[in-house]
């Protein structure tokens, strides 16, 4: 079977990206988010989260600049913070800008997550599809992040097992300092659009998140 999670990054960088994230999960087909904690509308984030109680939430570890020895306690420290915020572990994690893919970043990253039983994108069982972004060759790309092209993409893109779809949905207000800006509320429209909605279940894919891997992994020979 096809197990989709819809995963919507930058969680807590601005209220209004909040906002987007949480229309896009309660009348769309996100499932997933990953959460920023030291950021000023973290808190928002936490609160608005729990009335969304099958909204699974992972950790977006900030590492910009960070390297080397310092990624493991920097890393750790988050998770804390992450566990203070919520009460709870993350689902799973992630990183901003994807720096844990770097090769001083990784192996860390890696580790950490391992130890906690997390899966870690790029690096567990859960593949990563990145292609549903609207910016490219210097440009917006509106097309690339509507309708048509979302269908296309998971009913031509997505393989069996689980597939985890970044996306970045918010509204743009003042607070949000990003060149992707206008594009997060075209992903918004595109989330919700219920054609989206009926084209994954006319494909017999499964919407799912990140709190439902573990269960689904041990359901199957594939591991984390």
């Amino acid at each position: 079977m096809m197990f989709l999670i819809v995963n919507g990054d930058d969680f807590g960088v601005t209220r209004g990206v909040n906002r987007g994230i949480l229309e896009a999960h309660r009348d769309g087909i996100l499932t997933s988010t990953s959460l920023f904690v030291d950021r000023p509308w973290t808190h928002d984030a936490v609160a608005v989260a729990r009335d969304c109680p099958r909204l699974s939430v992972g950790l977006h570890a900030d590492l910009d600049g960070v390297r080397g020895k310092h990624v493991r306690p920097e890393l750790l420290r988050q998770l804390a913070r992450f566990e203070e915020l919520t009460g709870e572990p993350p689902t799973h994690l992630d990183s901003h800008h994807n720096v844990h893919r770097h090769s001083d970043v990784s192996p860390d990253f890696v580790a950490v997550a391992r130890e906690r039983g997390l899966p870690v994108r790029d690096f567990s069982k859960v593949r990563h599809l990145q292609d549903f972004y609207g910016y490219g060759n210097g440009r917006m790309d509106f097309d690339g992040i509507g309708v048509a092209s979302l269908v296309d993409l998971l009913t031509t893109r997505l393989e069996h097992g689980l597939t985890e779809m970044g996306c970045h949905p918010g509204y743009v207000d003042d607070d949000l300092v990003s060149s992707y800006r206008a594009e997060r509320e075209c992903e918004i429209r595109t989330l919700c659009d219920p054609g989206v909605r009926e084209a994954i279940r006319a494909a017999g894919i499964v919407l799912v998140s990140f709190r439902d891997v573990p269960r689904l992994l041990s359901q199957s020979t594939i591991s984390i």
